[in-house]
């Protein structure tokens, strides 16, 4: 089986690619479209500027083919932090809009006073609030780790699968049948994190 990770220039590849290695699956780092687009699940990860992973996407003109990999073809798609975020519709981060393939929005953290920092960075529970095969065996209430400045709210509730509370509550996993969207690190979430991404790798 061949799963592609995006190379799109925005980090955090190698460390997705190692964890994928460990469970004993062996992806594909590509920016190529004629390779991703022969692959049998995608990977899009990230750390980052919204609109500067967008607009890295588009110069390696990967937005066509990503759009046929999950919309046309309805292979699985996983989107990790940055990656997630490009699955909604628009963010803040740049005034941009995304790929649009989730209805949801991305938004800054706005916290008054000191109380909370930003970006939010550390170990931080789920809440699972909907069913996916992405969560198939996690329990309820696990800790991974979180390293962004912007949240994801979606418009309808079918598509939030757990969602986190950090000064507000934000969509932690979000879906749409064979598209799912990470805002934490699985790569970096122990146990919990390497059994979310061998059940992406076995959808």
């Amino acid at each position: 089986m061949k799963i592609a990770v995006v190379d799109y220039g925005m980090g955090n590849l190698r460390s997705v690619i190692k964890k994928i290695n460990k469970i004993g699956f062996h992806p594909v780092l590509s920016s190529d479209a004629d390779e991703i687009i022969t692959c049998e699940k995608l990977i899009l990860p990230g750390v980052g500027h919204f609109e500067k992973g967008m607009r890295n996407l588009r110069s390696l003109g990967l937005i066509d083919v990503i759009r046929t990999f999950a919309l046309a073809e309805k292979k699985p798609l996983l989107g990790i932090c940055l990656g997630m975020q490009m699955l909604t519709d628009f963010s803040e981060e740049g005034d941009v809009a995304g790929l649009g393939f989730i209805r949801a929005r991305t938004s800054k953290f706005k916290f008054s006073g000191n109380s909370l920092r930003v970006p939010h960075m550390g170990w931080n529970t789920i809440q699972i609030t909907g069913r996916h095969a992405i969560l198939n065996g996690v329990p309820e209430n696990e800790l991974f780790y979180f390293a962004h400045s912007y949240h994801v709210k979606c418009e309808s509730s079918e598509n939030e699968i757990a969602k986190t509370h950090y000064g507000l509550e934000f969509s932690s996993i979000i879906a749409d049948g064979n598209i799912v969207g990470v805002q934490f690190h699985p790569e970096k979430s122990h146990e919990w994190g390497e059994l979310l991404i061998k059940n992406f790798c076995e959808m």
